[in-house]
């Protein structure tokens, strides 16, 4: 089957736009690039695409809105589809997250509702508003993490809506398999991506976090990606309601 549009979340950088490159490179003609706000990493992303043969869209937003926002992606996208002369969506990547680092001690409302919402509400409400123009066959692909296999206390909120997503992703596969949707996610462990830029370059963290793995070393977005496209393709059309271990062997 051949797959020609994929919207990606979050794909100015780090694993999104990792994921935006590798798709093109499989012969994805129409990319919608998600940013919230580096314009200039969004219009970085495009111009790579464009060197692949694909066309890019740019679409910002801030998902910390929303359903909102997960509205207006989706509004933006399907008017780019029939501009294009494109039936429907092939690909959906949700891959947009922050991580709100936070203890239970130091929990606070305000970080772990814009956690959820970024993470969890805008994600769901954006496959519920894409649904209708998801094309039959298409492929959904959500980026988890590796901390819903283990305990990680200062990663409560993310970890909670990170758990949500797998869950409401795994209800809904059973629905979409009935059009031959598949849908599923994966789960990185320590990256080195923004969402990781807080700690990973302080002293020893980045040697300490490359230890965690069984081949010795932190994750590149590459590593990711090449995950994701294999979801996001042909081959993967027996694999639903999964979370695939991207984590390098850190759980072993």
């Amino acid at each position: 089957m051949t797959y020609s549009t994929a919207l990606i979340t979050g794909a100015s950088r780090g694993i999104g736009a990792a994921t935006a490159t590798a798709l093109a490179g499989s012969g994805i003609q129409l990319i919608g690039v998600h940013y919230r706000r580096d314009q200039r990493a969004a219009e970085d992303t495009a111009t790579r695409l464009r060197s692949l043969g694909a066309t890019p869209i740019l679409i910002q937003a801030d998902l910390a809105e929303g359903e909102p926002a997960a509205a207006a992606i989706a509004k933006a996208w399907n008017q780019a589809l029939a501009a294009h002369g494109y039936s429907g969506t092939d690909v959906f990547v949700s891959n947009a997250g922050i991580n709100g680092a936070q203890s239970l001690a130091e929990l606070d409302p305000e970080t772990y509702a814009r956690v959820q919402a970024v993470n969890l509400t805008a994600p769901l409400f954006l496959l519920h508003h894409l649904a209708d123009s998801l094309n039959d066959g298409g492929r959904i692909v959500a980026v988890s993490t590796g901390y819903t296999r283990i305990a990680a206390p200062t990663h409560l909120a993310y970890t909670a809506s990170k758990a949500g997503l797998e869950g409401a992703l795994r209800a809904v596969a059973p629905e979409l398999a009935q059009r031959g949707i598949t849908v599923n996610c994966v789960a990185p462990g320590v990256i080195d991506t923004d969402l990781n830029a807080d700690w990973i370059n302080q002293a020893g963290a980045r040697e300490g976090a490359g230890r965690l793995s069984a081949f010795g070393r932190i994750g590149t977005p590459e590593d990711v990606a090449e995950v994701i496209t294999f979801l996001t393709s042909d081959r993967s059309r027996w694999i639903t309601g999964q979370t695939i271990d991207t984590t390098g062997g850190s759980l072993l």
